[in-house]
């Protein structure tokens, strides 16, 4: 049994290890490459974030939906360098948005430049993905297309708020289906549509891939909180300090709706306040360590990986789907 990937997932088959070790290897290759530019300038803020390293989880995911068909299909590594390129252009716009200043253990790229460089820089590696898309088919090129809708709808909302009389937490839950879950569910549907999967597997791995995304995003909430800086390569508490209303906050919006505890008030008022100020920052941190909000969004990631893994009942029996099974533990009780 060995590990392999991310969050030490144990890949407990010789061949489907030597097949995803081969394959990340190559998305690897494949992300450099894409990176690069005449302009080297352009190469080193593209290749910021690719050099820092991250987990890799799509494209992991890539090569374990293709399992369920030819993983040695053509198209499996570039799908995942597409779907990675994609998920690292919204890394540098989200930095800009949030005003974050370390991402993956580095300066942000908006902190290390500037806002404008940061921004122009996702651009970049969203036109070169499309570069490699291009060649995927129209039917890639559709499904991207409308995922990258959705993770920008899922974005706007978010920015938006609840419309009145919508449930906060139902809100939230339907902006990380389109800003996290889309895009995670590209990565299985890609894998196993590149691998020559049948129609039905594809479908389910695509379902499978959004519940997992979304509880990948709960784990991220719950960790932005739970987690040293260390273990995790942002600073703890980065979306409290922006005011970002994650599952642990609104569930303690939720529970003073019901409850109105005095000291949940307090809480509430500490977090609407200004955080920028490290001592400030440092005790929402720990109160909402110690708040059973935390803990029950803790739970409600686990519900989500716990109905990603109960889609895959529905494919064969095989090694890949036994490490996409113990991924779904593995996402939900990471450390960083």
């Amino acid at each position: 049994m060995t590990v392999v990937g991310p969050f030490g997932l144990s890949v407990r088959d010789q061949a489907l290890e030597a097949d995803v070790q081969a394959g990340l290897t190559a998305v690897e290759e494949g992300l450099l490459d894409a990176t690069k530019s005449g302009v080297p300038f352009i190469t080193e803020a593209a290749q910021h974030l690719v050099l820092a390293g991250g987990k890799r989880f799509r494209p992991l995911l890539v090569m374990l939906a293709a399992q369920f068909g030819d993983p040695e299909a053509p198209g499996i590594v570039p799908s995942a360098v597409v779907v990675e390129l994609t998920h690292l252009a919204t890394l540098y716009h989200d930095d800009v948005m949030d005003e974050a200043t370390v991402r993956r253990g580095v300066d942000s790229a908006n902190a290390r430049w500037d806002n404008s460089v940061a921004v122009l820089t996702g651009d970049f590696l969203f036109s070169r993905a499309s570069q490699i898309l291009a060649g995927l088919g129209p039917e890639a090129v559709r499904i991207q297309a409308e995922a990258f809708e959705r993770l920008v709808t899922g974005q706007i909302l978010e920015t938006a708020g609840p419309r009145d009389g919508r449930d906060p937490v139902d809100h939230y839950l339907d902006v990380l289906s389109g800003k996290t879950g889309s895009l995670v569910a590209v990565a299985t549907r890609y894998g196993a549509m590149m691998s020559g999967a049948g129609d039905e597997v594809v479908e389910v791995l695509a379902q499978y891939g959004e519940r997992l995304g979304v509880a990948f995003q709960l784990a991220d909430d719950v960790l932005d909180i739970a987690s040293d800086s260390h273990e995790s390569g942002k600073t703890p508490g980065t979306d409290l300090r922006e005011g970002i209303a994650t599952l642990p906050v609104l569930r303690l919006r939720e529970r003073i709706a019901r409850q109105g505890l005095a000291e949940d008030v307090a809480l509430d008022t500490l977090l609407r306040g200004d955080l920028t100020d490290d001592a400030r920052l440092a005790e929402a941190v720990a109160l909402m360590r110690a708040h059973p909000a935390l803990a029950q969004a803790s739970e409600d990631a686990a519900r989500y990986a716990h109905d990603a893994r109960a889609t895959l009942q529905a494919l064969p029996d095989t090694p890949a789907r036994t490490s996409l099974a113990d991924l779904c533990d593995a996402v939900v009780h990471r450390v960083g």
